[in-house]
């Protein structure tokens, strides 16, 4: 008798077992082929900026998004309907931004509701939207208006959602390390104090919707030749950190747990973390910005967070994390680095690959930058570039007004005006930081510092508020007009503080 007679002849109970056996095989199966699915999800979104007048239609860039990479999911800077119109039933997930003024606005139920029926009701659920984001970096750039209105616009738009039968859609805002007082080592990361109220009510709101807190983490404009390989996730001997004992081996890492010490610091270890904005340049008038640079952060940048090793204060995690950005825009003010920051050019060529390709591994491609790389030396300061938004870059080396050229030993730095900073932008700055606290007497008539141009007494202040607020980078950028020197600025009875 073959073998299919016997089980044809076989015991009923034994076919029902064997029914129950192929059942729990296929569950086990499926299990096993979910589990391998959710394994292999990438981690890694992008930033879709259009300040370009040569880009290709929205629903062409869904499309090659969709079929040619492995990004899923894309984040704009505003509520475009074409876009958002473009990435329906696409799969990818899409965060959109509401712009800075509109929060204000947005402050009360009924504006949320209008809001919500007008930009977010009308595509869904055939676009998936992810996050709604409330401006962007307004701590660090919003007035007062709209930093006071931050948290409560977010909660009246939550409720808005829910009202609309939406709950699967997160509110939050993206913040810049501008709202931390330090950042080295991570252990030390600290808010500064006059962010922390604004931050708590966040904070709180993020816990209870459960959205995440969302962060700008650039090693970029933490550059220095010193920290080059550190910055670029390349073989270094790293930071240990004395007090958790930790050891950093990319600077990515290390801004990620500063920020989790500041959330530490004032009780909050529960929120998930989303990296909105990470980069580099492929070009720019300093050596900081080339191709293989922008390789080596955006290719292991990929790498490292797909890997589910997370970072040492927060290990076994994938960080959701947004590259920018998806093209080079040619119509971005300010230098050269601004127009260099795609994985693409317009016409959907690589400007090199990071290892975002389907079927691609990663690695250096010779890639066209957008202009030409002069070959400067490099120098230990934040370089430029930066997203178009105020400032946040830094222009080339130079001196500063009246200044003598004292190379100081022993790492001290100071913050001065760039080279051909406009007078307006001058006196923003001196109007800024007088308004912080800062002591402006020095410069005052009859201060120590009273003698010099506009540009020597607006340099004296910001570097007075750049020593007393932590003497990050950051503290140094000024919307583009300040410029970390290691020269020393005092001039006589005029003293800079380091």
């Amino acid at each position: 008798m073959r073998v299919s007679d016997r089980e044809s002849h076989s015991d009923p109970h034994n076919k029902e077992l064997n029914k129950e056996t192929m059942a729990a095989a296929t569950k086990i199966v499926l299990s096993l082929l979910f589990f391998q699915l959710a394994t292999t999800a990438y981690s890694i979104g992008v930033n879709y900026g259009t300040l370009a007048d040569n880009l290709p239609p929205p629903a062409q860039v869904a499309n090659f998004i969709k079929t040619q990479t492995i990004i899923d999911a894309v984040k704009i800077f505003d509520v475009n309907p074409d876009i958002i119109r473009a990435f329906a039933n696409t799969g990818i997930s899409l965060t959109i931004t509401i712009p800075n003024g509109e929060i204000p606005g947005l402050t009360t139920l009924d504006g949320a509701k209008r809001y919500v029926a007008q930009h977010i009701q009308p595509f869904y659920p055939a676009t998936k939207f992810k996050y709604i984001l409330m401006g962007n970096e307004i701590l660090h750039w919003g007035d007062a208006a709209q930093k006071n209105g931050l948290v409560p616009a977010m909660k009246m738009l939550y409720a808005a959602l829910i009202q609309a039968g939406i709950k699967d859609v997160k509110v939050s805002t993206p913040h810049s390390l501008g709202i931390m007082l330090s950042s080295e080592p991570a252990s030390a990361g600290r808010f500064r104090p006059e962010v922390i109220p604004i931050l708590l009510d966040q904070l709180k709101f993020c816990r209870e919707t459960k959205s995440p807190f969302i962060f700008n983490p650039y090693p970029y404009f933490g550059w220095s030749p010193q920290k080059e390989n550190f910055a670029l996730f390349r073989p270094n001997k790293g930071i240990f950190d004395q007090l958790t004992k930790k050891m950093y081996t990319n600077m990515f890492d290390n801004l990620m747990d500063a920020v989790f010490s500041a959330c530490k610091a004032i009780g909050f270890t529960d929120v998930q973390f989303v990296a909105a904005e990470t980069g580099w340049p492929s070009a720019c008038e300093f050596p900081v910005c080339s191709v293989q640079n922008a390789v080596d952060y955006n290719s292991n940048l990929i790498k490292h967070v797909n890997s589910g090793k997370g970072t040492p204060l927060m290990p076994n995690r994938k960080f959701e994390t947004y590259i920018f950005a998806l093209f080079n825009e040619n119509q971005k003010p300010g230098p050269m680095a601004e127009k260099n920051w795609g994985l693409f050019r317009p016409d959907f060529t690589p400007v090199y690959n990071a290892g975002v390709m389907r079927n691609q591994q990663g690695g250096a491609l010779p890639g066209k930058p957008a202009g030409p790389v002069l070959t400067k030396p490099a120098h230990p300061h934040i370089p430029p570039g930066r997203p178009a938004k105020p400032g946040k870059h830094l222009g080339k080396p130079g001196k500063a007004a009246t200044r003598p050229a004292v190379p100081v030993a022993g790492g001290k730095k100071w913050c001065v005006a760039k080279p051909g900073a406009s007078p307006k932008a001058l006196q923003a700055n001196i109007d800024y930081v007088c308004s912080k606290g800062v002591d402006c007497k020095p410069i005052q008539a009859g201060g120590a510092c009273s003698s010099g141009d506009l540009a020597s007494k607006a340099s004296f202040l910001m570097n007075s508020y750049y020593q007393a607020n932590g003497r990050n980078n950051f503290n140094c950028d000024f919307s583009g007009s300040g410029l970390i020197t290691t020269v020393n600025p005092s001039r006589g009875a005029c003293a800079y503080k380091a």
